[in-house]
């Protein structure tokens, strides 16, 4: 084989390389375009609730909502999280719900034990939703750990975030969402 079809075959195989790099890499996210705000799907086939009575999207209209796909062994979700629980923190009591949604990787993260031992190692306060089936996963469309969406007042997922990273910029919306009044069908609907 000459030098030129070596450094073509050399070409070719670093081009598919990279190609499949980046078909490989999840998308960020981001907001998400007015056309393509759909309602938020509910809770689904949730295992157990961790420090919370079972929540119901459908309920929490009037709200802001954070839902964060996680799982305890997961080492992106492990980094991601501290701006998780600051965000609870912060912004809880000017209408901020965080559930974490717990979707194992591994058969050993479906124990209800051993996510309660992470919860607690973990100092975790919100929400935490056990999914061990992936009905909660399935229902969001979500492929990833970490994931973040922001579910604004009126129930429409408005915004996502995949993988570490854009927490300045997640603060920013969930800032946004919270500023944003209520409309009165989701006065009424919080009313009742």
């Amino acid at each position: 084989m000459n030098i030129r079809a070596s450094a073509l075959l050399f070409g070719v195989a670093l081009a598919t390389s990279l190609a499949a790099l980046t078909f490989a890499a999840p998308p960020n996210g981001g907001d998400t375009p007015t056309a393509e705000r759909r309602t938020a799907p509910e809770f689904q086939g949730i295992d157990t609730w961790l420090n919370s009575q079972p929540l119901k999207l459908d309920e929490l209209r009037g709200k802001v909502v954070l839902v964060d796909f996680w799982t305890y062994t997961c080492i992106n979700c492990l980094n991601h999280l501290p701006y998780v629980k600051d965000w609870h923190a912060k912004y809880k009591d000017q209408g901020l719900v965080v559930v974490g949604v717990h979707t194992p990787e591994f058969a050993y993260e479906k124990s209800t034990k051993n996510v309660q031992e992470a919860i607690k190692r973990l100092q975790i306060q919100h929400a935490v939703a056990q999914d061990n089936s992936y009905a909660t996963w399935k229902a969001f469309r979500n492929q990833y750990w970490p994931a973040v969406y922001l579910i604004d007042k009126q129930g429409r997922i408005v915004y996502s975030h995949f993988g570490e990273g854009a927490y300045g910029e997640t603060e920013k919306k969930i800032q946004s969402l919270l500023a944003q009044p209520q409309s009165r069908a989701s006065t009424a609907d919080a009313k009742t």
